[in-house]
């Protein structure tokens, strides 16, 4: 711990004393993200509970409480908000364990819980969105996560200057993200934010940065995983069980599902593209160097779905044709 995480522990653990009732509690890390938040077990008698520390002039802790009370609201498995200290960003919640989706996803159980987490995701994606106070998954943003691509992958880590053709590249998958039904999306529903829990729905976490955006985009979180991969049949049988129950309850229409694998190409594309950006911001700006780890993956995925599609044989050109591209492993 650095000296101001120091402080902060201490105001925290000063904070818990009006909430603590057992002298003989335990506060134990419970776990980090790729955020300024921490996180902490509080253990009392028998009860578990999670601390957050989430500094306030770095995060949004109000999105945090809004997205979770209408999640909850609406049936979904999140933490429940016990206390909340909005000046200091300190959170007491309910603890949904320690067991991510990511370390129980195998051969034998990937079917049942990715259903699971589908099932889940069909209940979040009918939530209405008119009127939640969430932002627009607009053309600005999607735009603007693209940059990452060109301003931490290919600048800051290859040191490529990006091609000017890639403006219209970017601007084809903003219109795809755009002509689809908008819905409330997650942004990162993958193995890593959903807990494991036996025998209930799976626990949702890390949901603050929720918008209102296009239908396949936490779909393609989920089975396009950046920290681990499944067979494109296997893929395509999960997003066929996506598309027949989305009709049925009504979010997609007969001909917006015949859309809808195309949708899902390209909606991964735009997100893996953002994502090698922010890996390679995580690393140089942050030191958090542990997800270069994850960028062959993530571009496998942006290679399989450049082959596939004619609009994108340029950009899939340019990749294959840069050594310092093709060399990453």
């Amino acid at each position: 711990m650095n000296n101001k995480q120091d402080i902060r522990f201490q105001q925290l653990q000063q904070w818990l004393q009006g909430f603590v009732t057992d002298k003989n509690h335990s506060l134990t890390p419970a776990s980090s993200d790729a955020s300024f938040r921490r996180y902490f077990r509080l253990q009392q008698m028998d009860d578990s509970f999670i601390v957050m520390d989430s500094p306030p002039e770095h995060e949004d802790n109000q999105s945090f409480i809004k997205v979770a009370t209408v999640l909850e609201q609406f049936g979904l498995n999140v933490p429940h908000i016990y206390q909340q200290d909005l000046q200091q960003g300190f959170l007491i919640l309910s603890d949904l364990g320690n067991t991510p989706y990511l370390s129980q996803l195998s051969i034998e159980t990937a079917d049942e819980l990715y259903k699971k987490a589908i099932d889940s995701l069909l209940t979040l994606q009918q939530i209405p969105c008119e009127n939640q106070p969430l932002p627009q998954y607009d053309a600005a943003l999607l735009q603007r996560e693209m940059l990452l691509f060109d301003d931490w992958f290919l600048q800051r880590h290859l040191e490529l200057h990006p091609p000017e053709w890639l403006t219209a590249t970017f601007e084809f998958l903003t219109q795809n993200a755009l002509e689809q039904p908008q819905v409330i999306v997650h942004r990162d529903f993958h193995s890593r934010n959903l807990m494991y829990l036996q025998g209930q729905k799976p626990g949702i976490i890390d949901f603050q940065d929720a918008v209102i955006g296009a239908i396949s985009y936490d779909l393609v979180s989920l089975l396009r995983d950046v920290y681990i991969q499944w067979s494109p049949a296997e893929q395509q049988q999960w997003v066929g069980y996506y598309i027949e129950q989305a009709q049925q309850y009504g979010l997609l229409t007969l001909e917006q599902a015949e859309k809808f694998p195309r949708w899902f190409d390209l909606m991964g594309l735009q997100r893996h593209l953002k994502i090698l950006g922010i890996f390679c911001r995580l690393n140089y700006r942050d030191n958090k160097p542990n997800y270069m780890n994850d960028l062959a993956l993530t571009l496998t995925y942006v290679y399989q779905v450049c082959e596939r599609y004619p609009e994108l044989q340029k950009f899939y050109q340019y990749l294959i044709e840069q050594p310092k591209i093709a060399g990453i492993k």
